[in-house]
């Protein structure tokens, strides 16, 4: 303790005297000091940033280059509220909150954040793992589950000694930083070189194209964007009302995938208390929000528009030639055919008459209503590779047949191999490997971390005591365990109950920190006036709105798309509306007395 006290107060040293010799000196202790907003990068730069922005270049082209742009400001604007309160209290936010705005949000907040770091550090164990096995070192990691169980207790390993190395005070928290600062800086560094050696070749996209793709276009979330809209508008009727309405459904999840992924529910809870554990205070509010901005904004912000420029250059509205072909058989060799051929078939299905569908698949697919199941329907008949069905298919047009592409969720894998002939097949490949397999250690890093954080919480014990070391090993146990529960068939409904939770916690928690910002009893003096509490209302309250309504159409598109089974919606209706009555039932169990007898 004695160690971490004796740095702190150096580092204070170090930021006063730089404050006295003004700003080009303050920024240098900053950039010097930061540490949190990395930890903040390597979460937020995972899997989930991967194939989002993956998705968005191929649905959208360069046209929603903006929306990670908002999501990450938004989210520092957040992440800044809650970082000013936690170093003007110098207490930890869970207790404050359970005692002064609601205990039901307190305990909802930790156990939204261990479940979320629990479930999704499968698909980074994953994720690594595909790196290896695909990218890295293809010949020596196989794909027996032998090869999953050894890759990923290395990485269980890897990630727990790395995390006990930030929990110790001098040179080891300093190496853990450096390694930290090192792996996203590799991830930035491949990333953004690909994107470079692309502007470079002179053929495969215009910055002219890039840079009005990060002026905000909020008609995504109603009309499609990019090359599909002009492609859908050579669509007739009643096919392009066909197309449109599912071109815009990807785009408002991608949105919301957006906001979800840049700044998640368990990053709220790591960065206060990652904060407390180095020991800052008030004199450190200054460089937490530097932190933030560079640490994590930044970081995030060049990989994710790499990411979205590449996938749009490699795929953005274009189609292999098998793809196009007449032929069924030829057609069914294209490697997005798997991911598109239900959507082809419902296409198809829309004139079920001219099919001549034999009656007792019709009858099969008919509910109680009489009405047919034309999903249902539509997989038997690919199940069973009903000739007429697959011939009409192949048959549609090109437009169509470009549209239903661009709606398909590729692996990440497949961009190396795009690039290919811009870097070399070795580079392509290596380039992509390191820098996916960075972003899935990085976070499984931060997720253990995190999670021995959430249980020192609860257990109301000191941080780097056993709690903290038995919440890594549990969310590191869980994660290691992704090839028999995340390939599995709970895989869908664990997405589907976590992200639902995790949305519609995310506004509820940003209400949280707008309600502790505008706290008299919580910060005291400490509380903004004047046109510094403007400037911070008038930003929160604009993230805030954009929570509500990325959790409202999540929701919404839950509970009534057609494609969804009835226990999902019955799930997720359930969190929603059991958590809100908790909710507001928590209003009136309050303390008013800060429950914190260990010093944190």
């Amino acid at each position: 303790m004695s160690d971490t006290v004796s740095k702190v107060e150096t580092d204070r040293e170090i930021l006063q005297e730089a404050q006295s010799q003004g700003p080009a000196a303050t920024l240098r202790a900053w950039v010097r000091l930061s540490g949190p907003g990395w930890l903040q990068s390597a979460i937020t730069l995972g899997g989930g940033s991967l194939s989002g922005a993956l998705f968005m270049g191929i649905l959208g082209g360069y046209s929603l280059l903006w929306l990670q742009l908002v999501a990450i400001i938004c989210g520092v604007v957040m992440l800044s509220a809650i970082s000013y309160v936690t170093l003007s209290t110098g207490k930890r936010p869970f207790r404050q909150i359970n005692a002064h705005i609601n205990p039901v949000l307190g305990w909802g907040w930790i156990i939204a954040t261990v479940a979320a770091n629990m479930i999704f550090l499968m698909p980074q164990f994953g994720l690594c793992y595909a790196a290896l096995n695909k990218n890295l070192a293809p010949g020596l990691v196989g794909d027996s589950l032998t090869d999953k169980a050894v890759v990923s207790l290395l990485l269980l390993i890897a990630g727990g000694v790395l995390v006990y190395m930030n929990s110790r005070p001098g040179l080891a928290t300093k190496i853990f930083d450096w390694l930290l600062k090192g792996m996203i800086g590799v991830i930035v560094i491949c990333f953004f070189g690909v994107v470079v050696k692309l502007g470079l070749s002179g053929e495969a996209f215009s910055w002219s194209e890039v840079f009005s793709g990060f002026i905000p276009d909020f008609s995504a979330a109603t009309t499609p964007t990019g090359d599909l809209d002009e492609i859908a508008s050579t669509v007739e009727e009643p096919y392009r009302s066909f197309w449109t309405t599912r071109i815009v459904s990807d785009q408002r999840a991608a949105m919301i995938g957006a906001a979800a992924t840049a700044v998640g529910i368990n990053m709220t809870f790591l960065l206060p208390y990652s904060m407390l554990a180095r020991g800052w205070d008030k004199t450190f509010r200054g460089l937490a929000r530097f932190d933030l901005s560079t640490g994590m904004a930044i970081p995030y912000i060049l990989v994710t528009s790499c990411v979205v420029i590449a996938s749009a250059a490699a795929f953005h509205g274009k189609v292999d030639e098998a793809f196009l072909s007449n032929s069924p058989a030829t057609m069914k060799t294209s490697p997005v055919y798997g991911g598109a051929e239900k959507l082809l078939a419902a296409r198809v299905l829309m004139n079920e008459d001219s099919l001549q569908v034999p009656e007792e698949y019709l009858k099969e697919a008919t509910n109680e209503a009489g009405e047919v199941n034309k999903a249902e329907l539509a997989s038997m008949l690919l199940k069973a590779q009903y000739e007429p069905l697959l011939q009409g298919m192949a048959d549609l047009p090109e437009n169509e047949k470009r549209l239903a592409a661009s709606l398909v969720k590729r692996s990440e894998f497949l961009l190396s191999e795009s690039l290919a002939p811009l870097l070399g097949d070795n580079m392509a490949r290596w380039v992509f490997g390191v820098g996916i397999f960075g972003m899935g250690f990085s976070t499984i890093i931060i997720l253990m971390m995190i999670n021995g954080y959430a249980f020192t919480e609860m257990l109301n014990t000191k941080p780097n005591g056993v709690a903290h070391v038995i919440g890594c090993l549990v969310a590191g146990l869980s994660g290691a365990s992704w090839f028999i529960v995340w390939d599995g068939p709970a895989k869908t409904w664990l997405a589907i109950l976590v992200s639902s939770f995790a949305v519609m916690f995310l506004p509820i928690a940003y209400v949280t920190f707008f309600m502790m910002m505008n706290s008299k009893k919580i910060l005291g003096e400490n509380k903004p006036t004047g046109t510094s509490w403007l400037v911070w209302n008038v930003l929160m309250v604009i993230a805030v709105v954009g929570a509500i309504a990325a959790a409202v159409v999540s929701i919404t598109d839950k509970v009534t798309s057609a494609g969804t089974p009835f226990a999902q919606k019955a799930v997720v209706l359930t969190v929603v509306i059991g958590y809100l009555i908790l909710f507001v039932g928590g209003f009136f169990f309050r303390s008013g007395v800060d429950d914190d007898p260990v010093d944190a």
